[in-house]
């Protein structure tokens, strides 16, 4: 969705500046993967299988919305807030500026973070890259992955070393709501420190300089814009790219959210997994088309089955029915039938799409029982008949029932 704000170019980088980033970059991975290699061994750098790039200007809701997005992918560690990360007391004055830790640092701390077993399945990374070096590091870190990927997979290991995915996911506003947002949460950390102070407890947020003061606010948006914004953008060409529109309250944003992140099969699974099962049809797929099939089939039914379907019909409203009345708070009825025209499948199939059509589900099984017949008295032997029951589950909504208080 196109935002007003949203710069249409930046200042292009010169050859020269862009193979100057790239070569800091190869310099700060080598250094930083040396060491990991180094300290934990190479059959032990184990990364997430998934990794969701969360960026997006100050204020956009990053914080906000990474519960929300790592219950819509299923993840349940707590999300990497890299800044968070930083707290050094170099990295804390800088931070405070309103300005950004070295690449270096960042890279180094991440990388081991990455590394812990709770983060296997996938992670949040919350502000990461926010600068070109940092591209370039995922990208030589995502290589590695694969590298890795395709040293062990047909080995007894592969499991720790899966094909990894990359979502990158920008949240984006514009200045004014970010300025704003960044004021208004200023506001509430200082009301709860306040409070906080006056009752005597330790439970202070953190006061930052670029919450209180409208210029420092609008400046921490800038060196977004300036620095980070270039660097989110050249994600789009390199992995599964969302951009979200985060101006909205809460609800609407959620909404854009999951619509970015829906499943797709053929972009998460292993190759070869989806290989083996991308035959199987979609559900999406196959339900295109359900209700013109629905009419041509009950048509059919009347046209070249008419006794049957009449008869279907007519046992539906005397037999079933009834008892679905019966239940029409709960939304659910158990109908067990004995009705030897059962015995024909098509009269199975008539029964459900009738239902179908009127707007209920029903699903049928099909219970075999003995049925003692005689008792052989010279051996004990008894003799047994063998009895279909059919058993049908009808479920509808049901009728919402509400009691006033007294």
């Amino acid at each position: 969705m196109p935002l007003d704000d949203v710069p249409a170019s930046l200042p292009a980088k010169t050859a020269e500046g862009n193979d100057l980033e790239v070569k800091d970059a190869q310099v700060i991975f080598a250094n930083v993967w040396g060491e990991l290699e180094a300290d934990y061994g190479r059959e032990n750098l184990r990364f997430s299988k998934e990794i969701i790039l969360l960026g997006g200007a100050p204020g956009a809701g990053k914080g906000t919305n990474t519960e929300f997005i790592a219950k819509a992918r299923g993840l349940t560690c707590t999300p990497i807030v890299v800044s968070a990360l930083l707290t050094t007391p170099e990295a804390e004055r800088i931070k405070q500026a309103g300005g950004m830790v070295g690449d270096r640092e960042v890279i180094g701390i991440l990388f081991r973070k990455l590394l812990d077993p709770i983060y296997r399945d996938g992670c949040i990374l919350d502000g990461f890259p926010r600068t070109r070096v940092q591209v370039e590091c995922l990208k030589l870190v995502v290589e590695k992955m694969n590298q890795l990927y395709r040293e062990y997979h047909k080995t007894p290991l592969a499991i720790n070393f899966r094909k990894p995915t990359v979502h990158a996911m920008v949240l984006f506003i514009d200045e004014r709501t970010s300025i704003e947002r960044q004021l208004q949460r200023g506001r509430v950390v200082a009301e709860h420190n306040a409070k906080v102070r006056a009752e005597g407890g330790s439970d202070f947020l953190e006061e930052r300089d670029t919450d209180r003061d409208p210029e420092a606010a609008r400046q921490r948006y800038r060196v977004f814009k300036e620095k980070t914004w270039d660097a989110l953008q050249s994600l789009r060409e390199l992995y599964h790219y969302h951009f979200v529109n985060a101006q909205g309250d809460i609800r609407d944003v959620e909404q854009n959210i999951l619509r970015e992140l829906a499943y797709q099969s053929s972009l998460e699974l292993d190759p070869e997994t989806y290989d083996t099962v991308r035959h199987i049809p979609l559900a999406s797929e196959i339900v295109v088309h359900a209700r013109q099939e629905l009419v041509r089939r009950m048509d059919s039914y009347q046209l070249e089955s008419t006794a049957l379907f009449v008869q279907v019909v007519k046992l539906i409203e005397e037999r079933f029915m009834p008892i679905v009345r019966r239940h029409t708070i709960a939304g659910m009825a158990v109908v067990n039938s004995e009705d030897a025209v059962f015995e024909n499948p098509q009269a199975l199939a008539m029964l459900i799409d009738i239902f179908a059509e009127r707007g209920y589900r029903a699903v049928a099984n099909v219970n075999r029982a003995e049925v003692p017949r005689r008792i052989d008295l010279t051996t004990g032997e008894i003799h047994c008949d063998l009895k279909r029951i059919y058993r049908f589950q009808i479920s509808f909504s049901g009728s919402a029932i509400r009691r006033g208080e007294s």
